[in-house]
């Protein structure tokens, strides 16, 4: 019987890029990048845990702008093409550093096997479907899938409107819906942001249950009887689960956790930026503009060191050791707990699901070494997902959660700043007219033209809603992109209300937006007429 309970929340979501007037567009890397070194690796080791027949939960978290993506044949095809970029570099670095390199020939031998690999996986063994493989799994009983907002709006930020949160809420589930057949129980909320009233409509959208940061439960508006080991009813039968902070640094952070450890691989290391421009070119953006490739012959090290070479192998062995270190962690905080409940404690460690392999690239590893030792017969740390630990235990604290994100300092100052405060008057604005277009002319018979272009107007503004674009900005990466796509998907309701009004639609120009921004195919305007 165990001590207590394990569960470890992977959120999987990228923003929605999808530029088929472009022949390839950087910013698609971002989606091939998580496939190659996150996804496909999660894939094959849940693929490796069923073959052993280990018993395990894990929870996996599906944006729908990541599952549409994923199920694009544009996108699939593209992705096709730069895998196969990736093998054809990994060939010509095995030829260079055969000769005078063989540290180096030998981790260029390890990438092109993991390439071929990756390819051998997601082409043969799923074809391009990476969907079908999380389904699999889901329907072994042994991963419990969820989903997140439509386009991963900031929630708190957009509670304005209350429609314009449950749009985000409902479309979400819908997609999730449509492509993996059955409605979730669980929901990440964008950037575990949560207002006093979300409940509410998550309740009303048939949510179980959603996670908040610690202090989302601590600072309740009753104390938590047990902190943030076990979840709270928000009064109404949904239940909020808290992160637990340092087990969950732990993993994530790269100055005080395990994937800063001086064996393990240094990502900002790449041989995109050490290559000499003629030989690294048709590898890089433009030929001219230095880029990762993925390929890194190096490891973390220590301080302002020159970078050792990447031993695989006892990076491998790094990655053991920490996981039997952290179920050491959760047995301790488990037991610290133990004296003062009257059930187990759950852990609840949610992450970013691409910091395993993208970020980190034995977080696979770590993962697949946790869930293993979880699972042996004396362990007294049992992985549940949320779901299984409240059929266990549906008695709960009633009390709601105080307004909380996981962000900077906990609240909402990274997605609203100097950097990005001026999007929200523009989106609330978006938002406020397509409530009353919708209003105005669903109660008229519209023409299959009309209802179409009304349709990609909420399209629009669900995609310039996207937490990303302020988040990059505040994080100062791509900014001018992140700043291009909101202003054109804000462009294209203009001009679209703007056409509606005047009954003068561009059925040319509509059926370009379509294609471009080809996301919720299911999407009905009447779902913004103001009740």
């Amino acid at each position: 019987m165990a001590k207590g309970f394990l569960s470890i929340i992977l959120h999987a979501h990228l923003p929605y890029v999808h530029h088929p007037e472009h022949e390839s567009f950087f910013e698609e890397n971002w989606l091939f990048e998580a496939i190659t070194e996150c996804y496909v690796p999660l894939i094959s080791m849940l693929d490796r845990l069923t073959v052993d027949r280990i018993d395990y939960r894990l929870t996996l978290s599906l944006s729908p702008p990541l599952v549409t993506m994923l199920r694009d044949e544009l996108l699939q095809n593209r992705y096709l093409h730069y895998l196969q970029h990736l093998l054809e570099l990994a060939d010509k670095e095995v030829i260079r550093t055969r000769a005078e390199q063989p540290q180096f020939a030998k981790l260029a031998r390890l990438y092109r096997r993991f390439f071929r690999k990756i390819l051998q996986v997601y082409q043969q063994q799923y074809s391009c479907d990476l969907l079908a493989a999380f389904s699999k799994h889901e329907a072994s009983g042994r991963l419990e899938l969820i989903t997140c907002a439509a386009t991963h709006g900031f929630l708190p930020l957009l509670n304005v409107s209350e429609i314009a949160v449950r749009n985000q809420i409902k479309t979400g589930i819908d997609v999730f819906n449509t492509n993996l057949g059955f409605k979730p129980k669980g929901f990440w909320l964008p950037e575990c942001g949560y207002y006093q009233g979300l409940e509410a409509i998550l309740k009303e959208q048939g949510i179980e249950y959603f996670f908040v940061d610690a202090h989302g439960v601590l600072f309740a508006n009753e104390t938590p009887r047990y902190g943030v080991y076990a979840p709270l009813d928000c009064t109404n039968g949904v239940a909020a689960f808290a992160r637990e902070l340092s087990l969950s640094q732990q993993v994530w952070s790269a100055k005080e956790g395990y994937p800063g450890d001086f064996d393990y691989r240094e990502y900002y290391r790449d041989l995109g930026f050490d290559m000499p421009l003629d030989y690294i070119a048709p590898y890089i953006l433009d030929n001219t503009i230095r880029i990762n490739t993925g390929i890194k012959y190096y490891r973390v090290t220590g301080g302002d060191t020159p970078k050792d070479i990447y031993q695989p192998r006892q990076a491998l062995l790094k990655a053991q050791a920490h996981a039997e270190d952290f179920i050491e962690k959760c047995r301790q905080k488990i037991d610290q707990q133990s004296t003062e409940m009257d059930r187990p404690a759950i852990i609840v460690t949610p992450f970013d699901a691409e910091l395993f392999g993208h970020w980190w690239f034995e977080g696979p590893n770590w993962l697949e070494a946790l869930i293993r030792i979880a699972a042996r017969e004396d362990s007294d740390v049992q992985l549940v997902s949320p779901g299984d630990y409240l059929q266990q235990y549906p008695e709960q604290q009633s009390t709601l959660p105080s307004a909380s994100t996981w962000g900077d300092q906990g609240y909402s100052s990274y997605w609203i700043n100097e950097t990005n405060v001026w999007i929200y008057p523009l989106l609330h604005k978006a938002e406020l007219q397509l409530e009353q277009l919708s209003t105005d002319l669903a109660k008229f018979t519209l023409t299959d033209l009309q209802m179409r272009a009304l349709n990609q107007a909420a399209r629009s503004v669900l995609l310039a809603q996207a937490s990303d674009w302020p988040f990059i900005m505040k994080s100062g990466t791509t900014i001018e992109y992140a700043r291009k796509r909101i202003t054109d998907h804000l462009a294209r309701f203009n001009y679209l209300h703007d056409s509606i009004r005047k009954n003068n639609i561009n059925e040319r120009y509509l059926s370009a937006l379509e294609i471009m921004d080809n996301i919720f195919p299911e999407l009905d305007f009447r779902d913004y007429v103001a009740q």
